[in-house]
Order: C-alpha cells, then sequence, then structure tokens
C-alpha cells in the first residue's frame, strides 16, 4: 500500500509585524477541513474586531480547496500574496490569517505585498513545518520467554512501543508504517512460531520518521 506522507504546519504560530507604524499580527495554524479554517477566520475577526483588516487564506488538500479575501485592502495587495506564501511554502492544510492595525502612513501597493507576505511567512515559521503519514497500531502478544527477543526486534526495525502490559503473557501494543504492517505479521509469526498474534487496532498520523525518503 502507498503511504503517502503529509507536509503541513507542526503547530499553530503567531508573530507580530510593524511597518511604517502599521501592525500586522499573522496566526498561522493546521486544518484539515474548510469548515476548521473558516471557523480560524471567524475566531480572528471576533478577536480583532477592531482592527482595520482581517486578511485570511487557507490552502487545503494541495490546492484542491484555496481560499483568500483582501477584506477590504485593494485587490490583489493582500489575501493573494498571503495564499501564495502558503502555496510556496511547501506545506498543505493550513489557514493563515493577517490582522492589521493602519499606521497612519499608507504603504502603497507594493509595501502592502511585501508586509503582508512577510507577515504570513513569519508566522508559518514560526509554527514550523511537520511530515507526517499513516501508522498502524498493532497490538502484539507472546510469551514472557519471547518478549526479549521481541522487544530488541521491535528496536531494530525502528518500531515504537506504545505500551507493554504483562499478564498471563506479554501484550504490547506498537506503531509502524502503514505499509509495513506485513512485517510485524512475519516478525511475530517467526518469534512465537505462529502461537502469538499481531493484529491491527487502528490506523492515525504520526510525525514520519522516514525524512529521507
Amino acid at each position: 500500500m502507498d503511504n503517502e506522507k503529509r507536509v503541513t504546519l507542526a503547530s499553530v504560530g503567531e508573530i507580530e509585524y510593524e511597518e511604517k507604524k502599521s501592525i500586522f499580527i499573522g496566526y498561522a495554524a493546521p486544518v484539515r477541513t474548510e469548515d476548521e479554517a473558516k471557523a480560524i477566520v471567524e475566531a480572528k475577526k471576533r478577536e480583532y474586531a477592531d482592527a482595520t483588516h482581517n486578511v485570511w487564506a487557507y490552502y487545503i488538500d494541495n490546492g484542491a480547496r484555496a481560499r483568500y479575501s483582501d477584506d477590504g485592502e485593494p485587490q490583489g495587495t493582500a489575501g493573494l500574496p498571503v495564499l501564495n506564501v502558503l502555496k510556496m511554502s511547501g506545506a498543505t492544510d493550513m489557514c493563515v490569517v493577517v490582522t492589521r492595525y493602519f499606521g497612519g502612513t499608507l504603504l502603497g501597493a507594493g509595501g502592502l505585498v511585501r508586509a503582508y507576505s512577510a507577515a504570513a511567512k513569519q508566522a508559518i515559521d514560526e509554527a514550523g513545518i511537520a511530515v507526517s503519514e499513516s501508522f498502524g497500531i498493532y497490538s502484539l502478544t507472546c510469551s514472557y520467554s519471547e518478549y526479549q527477543r521481541l522487544t530488541v526486534q521491535l528496536k531494530a526495525m525502528d518500531v515504537t512501543e506504545d505500551n507493554t502490559e504483562f499478564g498471563e503473557g506479554v501484550t504490547v501494543t506498537a506503531a509502524i508504517e502503514a505499509d509495513r504492517g506485513g512485517e510485524l505479521e512475519n516478525l511475530i509469526r517467526e518469534i512465537t512460531n505462529g502461537k502469538g498474534t499481531c493484529t491491527l487496532l487502528r490506523e492515525e498520523e504520526r510525525a514520519s520518521k522516514r525524512f529521507s525518503d
């Protein structure tokens, strides 16, 4: 199975940027849906209701869903430059809102483009970029005598042990990239001579360990 990585924001980032006495507040956040992005935009509009402008853009599914708003700034000087920063970041599934408090000095079209672009980029830089992919979470069972070999092999395979329970036997909850699940099944079969079990519990997205692939 192809296990495609997803590049997005690692966290939320917020910065403040000043240009000729105008204050720009950049806010960047990871999102998965347009509803999430719209909720962030509305929240920032409420938070900065006294601001001159709340410019925003979001970029989802590698641009399949992308929108922006100049929020009263001259066309092409605010929302589109912010969206272009999102596109050029190399990441997807994110929303950026840049709030402006006018400082009394006109910046001109070029100045607005530079200021909104700078605020968006700084917010994204503050949030950081993360590479993630789908991991399978498995329940592995073995005997006490087999556990030591199992845990050594899991470490060698770069498999994460999330939890270990000791009862009549040993049950290990382990996480591995979704397209490598067969490796765990083969390992349990080999170590336990077919007596142990390897059960997929769920799949979830986690930070990728294979950045160089």
